[in-house]
């Protein structure tokens, strides 16, 4: 069913470049705790990229026909390791077992009248059961859609609406109320709900038994890569999330030739993955068919409050986050560090990023950093290893950029941190630094075989099999988004190296234009100031103004430690709005900001909120993006307070 193909002619990166030309682009990124500089390499702009086909798939190459392959391939090796109760015991189910079990629960839905094409929505958390229906669906033909368990009656609404979803498995009984709500608001009275609380896979177990497991094979193998995969709903950040319309191809494509890319990944028996991002979100979604489509193990972590003891006990070979994570157990680290302690902790961060720095040069560290490298990974290093496991070979990050000091502080530590790049339209990523072609600072090389293209203005194209079929029920947004000659307009602004490493600047979308006529990038300012401990979301404002200024909020997690480091009183977040200490730290974060910009589009004034944005007040999407037009809106009053007055037209 797969080819493995060698590319005719490549560079020592094993991609092609064509229509190169040179500008110059410096940047630094400064945290408060290391306070040294950090300098990229002067990157040299491409026009075009298109990296190399790997694997070439045939008509068949289906999700289920990955699942075939990796049952033949090793049958009786464990697949899934499955958590037991609360306690670290995990229950090893081996391919076949799985696969058996998918296809008793597909013959369940085939039993229930469903038809191939159908849709059949999930509202879960990320677990075991979430990975059985997927496959079980793609097994029977259907079309398995997505539904973030934090969705409201209204967000529910329009997925059973639009996807035109009849059967929805929620995992708990009051996630079923929500869809009933929603189902009988639309007047959708043939829905039907079934609950994973309720023994909704032993119901379907039970509904099929008496359905051949022929019919089952014989709808798999009526699938071709160019059927339905499934439809996931945008995050919606700037209006009504839109469902992207995925194929069999997307994935599978996408993952044989990411497989053959950087096999130390996925492809090696050891490797192991815990999920513990929503599998509502495409990028877990597409590591989820990754990882089993390779030869290692999966596991599912729904509950984040037991996220550290879940990863001690099952010590994954890499892990997928998001950077909020990545910052979170940095400032931890060093909040929670007292006396000397904080002091060693401190030094040892200096010492990971100058010894991943130097890796970057001809000379490499010096013995002197070696020495000084060995003895931090004694005292601070391996703490920071078992805190992910003791395991991790690599953290995949995507979804936000990663401070290029933070980065570099992974990496010195041991734990090499892949930032990727990649949206719900391409399955998830479609630039990925390895563990052979990365560069801190960039989301990497272009996966194959995707096509990269800057834009006369600046924004990221692509071409490539992954590249999504249309929006669903919705021609004119399709339309809006490719090019003439086929190109798929992205959003996002960015540029591409002589190496062929993409670089993201931001979103076209969200570019503030001054009263000066200054076009600014919020992204630039936002993301270096989202690693302070105290800050936990920033949104630099600036439209038609005279100046550029930025609401923040606190971390009300990270805020009681922070106070003790410093040696201050226990004080709500409220309280800390105004305090002078508070204030003063967040302006020395404004301060590392601003010297990524010039001075026309540097930070003047901050207003700091004390109301955090979250999913559940409406100001985040559940892949913790801030919804910046309706965060705008419902602060505008703030905002023209900062500015003396509203925006006179």
């Amino acid at each position: 069913m797969t080819e493995k193909e060698t590319p005719a002619s490549s560079n020592d990166d094993e991609t092609t470049q064509t229509q190169a030309h040179t500008t110059t682009d410096v940047t630094t990124d400064t945290p408060d705790a290391t306070a040294d500089s950090q300098e990229a390499a002067p990157a040299t702009e491409a026009l075009e990229w298109h990296a190399p086909v790997m694997v070439r798939i045939d008509e068949h190459t289906t999700i289920p026909h990955l699942l075939k392959e990796r049952v033949q391939r090793s049958a009786t090796r464990p697949l899934i390791l499955r958590k037991i109760g609360i306690g670290d015991t995990w229950r090893s189910i081996t391919a076949r077992e799985f696969y058996d079990e998918v296809h008793a629960v597909a013959a369940g839905l085939i039993a229930r009248g469903l038809q191939p094409g159908d849709r059949v929505a999930i509202m879960s958390r990320t677990r075991y059961e979430w990975t059985l229906l997927d496959f079980a669906c793609w097994a029977a033909g259907l079309v398995p859609v997505p539904i973030y368990e934090t969705s409201s009656i209204d967000q529910v609404a329009h997925v059973l609406v639009d996807a035109d979803a009849t059967l929805i498995i929620t995992e708990t009984v009051s996630m079923a109320e929500i869809v009933r709500a929603a189902a009988h608001r639309e007047n959708r009275e043939n829905t039907h709900v079934l609950s994973l609380d309720s023994e909704a896979i032993d119901t379907l177990i039970a509904d099929g038994a008496t359905v051949p497991r022929d019919r089952v094979l014989a709808r798999s193998d009526a699938l071709t890569k160019d059927d339905i995969a499934t439809i996931v709903y945008t995050s919606g950040t700037t209006g009504t999330p839109k469902g992207t319309v995925l194929s069999h191809e997307n994935f599978t494509n996408l993952c044989l030739n990411a497989h053959a890319w950087m096999p130390e990944i996925a492809a090696y028996k050891n490797s192991r993955l815990l999920l513990f991002l929503p599998l509502a979100h495409v990028f877990a979604r597409f590591l989820q068919v990754f990882q089993i489509s390779g030869n290692g193990v999966l596991g599912h972590a729904p509950n984040i409050k037991n996220l550290l003891p879940d990863l001690a006990s099952f010590r994954p070979s890499y892990l997928l986050v998001v950077p909020r994570v990545l910052e979170k157990i940095y400032n931890s680290a060093d909040t929670k560090a007292r006396g000397p302690k904080r002091k060693i902790f401190r030094w040892a961060a200096k010492v990971a990023i100058a010894y991943s720095q130097a890796l970057d040069t001809q000379e490499g560290p010096s013995a002197s950093l070696k020495a000084q490298h060995a003895l931090a990974d004694k005292l601070v290093y391996q703490q920071i290893i078992r805190l992910v496991g003791g395991n991790a070979d690599y953290i995949v990050s995507g979804g936000a950029p990663l401070a290029t000091w933070l980065a570099h502080f992974y990496r010195g530590v041991g734990i090499p941190v892949l930032e990727g790049y990649g949206l719900t339209e391409t399955v998830g990523p479609v630039s990925v630094n390895t563990p052979r072609l990365s560069k801190i600072g960039t989301v990497g090389p272009a996966l194959p075989p995707m096509s990269f293209k800057i834009s006369d203005e600046g924004e990221i194209l692509l071409k490539g099999p992954s590249v999504f079929q249309r929006y669903h029920n919705n021609p004119e947004a399709t339309a809006a988004c490719f090019t003439d000659d086929g190109w798929f307009r992205t959003g996002d602004l960015g540029s591409l190296d002589r190496d062929g490493y993409v670089s993201i600047t931001g979103r076209a979308k969200e570019i503030i234009v001054t009263a000066g006529g200054k076009n600014v990038a919020p992204a630039a300012l936002e993301n270096p100031m989202r690693s302070h401990p105290l800050i936990s979301q920033v949104l630099v404002v600036g439209d038609q103004r005279p100046f550029v200024a930025a609401l923040i909020t606190l971390d009300a997690e990270m805020l009681p430690d922070w106070l003790a480091a410093h040696s201050l009183p226990p004080m709500s977040v409220a309280e800390a709005a105004t305090n002078v200490e508070v204030l003063a730290s967040l302006d020395k974060a404004v301060a590392s900001a601003n010297e990524h910009v010039s001075r026309a589009e540097s930070i003047r004034k901050i207003k700091v909120l004390t109301t955090d944005f979250t999913e559940a007040n409406g100001l985040l999407t559940p892949s913790l993006k801030v919804k910046r037009a309706e965060a705008t809106r419902r602060f505008a009053p703030v905002i023209d307070e900062i500015y003396g007055g509203p925006v006179h037209n």
